[in-house]
């Protein structure tokens, strides 16, 4: 009896055993999305809003979004079309349009970069530094005709800006031997040294550039300031927008506000069709309008001149369809909560101030 008893456990826990060995595995959790956002200068504006959009918004999306500094702009351009890994990008607008003029005048490289890639949103100004010695006679934009001039680095925005600024305002490209290609740190160094003339520098203000400078550096330099009545003030209002360096952005520098140009940044994508790769991005688009509000409170100030808001766009340029669909979805939700009136919002009070005894007992109603 013992033995049969023992033979049947024998065999009931063989058959178990089989059952589990055979089993299908559990699955493991899918891992988070790791991509890349290329930005600018570790000490400019691009690599703290990136920063923003990797920990606001990717990290609540399930992406692991690593923030990689870059020279700026043109570099993201091509970094965004060739780079494996990298899916996000920032680019300055004047970048982005000389892409997709030297395209439309027949570069087929310039075409091969530019054409796949979609804009996801219109981010925020960015105020464009004239920057010189505080000893300097230079007073106005307009004066810098034949000085030295750091451009920024090749493959930067500021080199694009610096270099459009001076063709539209003096009909004339930089001469070679004036223009310097230093980055932000190295023409400020060589400005005090008196081996260039002007650094002209693309960053949001406040940019920790000037904000982290040594306050005894930062009284040997000023900033130059647009003369509304100069003809090259006129000529470059063709492209560049009128902005303001505010004091209150550098308490400790400027001691009043300073007229200057702008250029607008914008998020940028490639036309991606992947499923998984179009699946997270839309969760990306998802938590950007969820958390929009995050960003603006607690993110780099610039975050406080961005709009959720997808305005036209010039030939050429093209929103990423997936991304835009959300994001204009999520605009009307939030410009239609935000258009309540204040007699609707006393009406809704009044509903809920009318409470029944059963209400007012479940704390329901006050």
């Amino acid at each position: 009896m013992l033995t049969t008893t023992l033979a049947r456990w024998l065999a009931l826990t063989l058959t178990v055993a089989m059952s589990v060995a055979h089993a299908a595995p559990t699955p493991a959790p899918s891992p988070a999305a790791h991509y890349k956002i290329v930005t600018g200068p570790e000490r400019g504006t691009y690599i703290q809003i990136g920063a923003d959009l990797s920990k606001y918004v990717a990290g609540p999306a399930g992406i692991d979004l690593e923030v990689m500094p870059s020279k700026g702009s043109a570099e993201n351009v091509q970094r965004m079309r060739f780079e494996p890994g990298v899916k996000l990008a920032l680019v300055q607008s004047d970048v982005y349009q000389a892409y997709v003029d030297m395209a439309n005048n027949g570069n087929a490289d310039a075409g091969t970069a530019i054409r796949p890639l979609r804009l996801i949103m219109p981010l925020y100004d960015e105020e464009i530094h004239f920057v010189v010695r505080a000893d300097s006679p230079l007073k106005s934009i307009n004066e810098i005709k034949d000085k030295v001039i750091s451009v920024g680095l090749i493959g930067s925005g500021t080199a694009q800006s610096a270099t459009t600024l001076y063709r539209l305002m003096f009909g004339t490209p930089i001469p070679e031997q004036n223009a310097q290609h230093l980055s932000n740190e190295d023409a400020l160094a060589a400005l005090i040294v008196k081996k260039i003339d002007v650094a002209i520098i693309v960053a949001g203000q406040p940019a920790k550039l000037f904000t982290d400078m040594n306050p005894d550096l930062l009284q040997q330099i000023r900033v130059l300031r647009v003369d509304p009545n100069a003809p090259e003030t006129a000529r470059a209002k063709q492209t560049y927008f009128p902005a303001t360096l505010r004091a209150s952005s550098y308490p400790n520098w400027l001691k009043e506000d300073v007229p200057t140009w702008t250029v607008k940044a914008f998020l940028v994508t490639y036309d991606y069709g992947l499923r998984d790769t179009v699946v997270n991005l839309n969760r990306f688009a998802d938590s950007l309008c969820t958390n929009f509000d995050a960003l603006q409170e607690h993110g780099h100030p610039k975050w406080k001149q961005v709009k959720l808001e997808l305005p036209g766009l010039g030939k050429g340029w093209k929103y990423y369809g997936p991304v835009e669909k959300r994001l204009r979805t999520c605009a009307a939700t939030r410009t239609a909560a935000a258009s309540a009136t204040p007699q609707q919002a006393s009406q809704k009070t009044q509903v809920r101030s009318s409470c029944t005894d059963q209400e007012r007992l479940l704390l329901l109603c006050k």
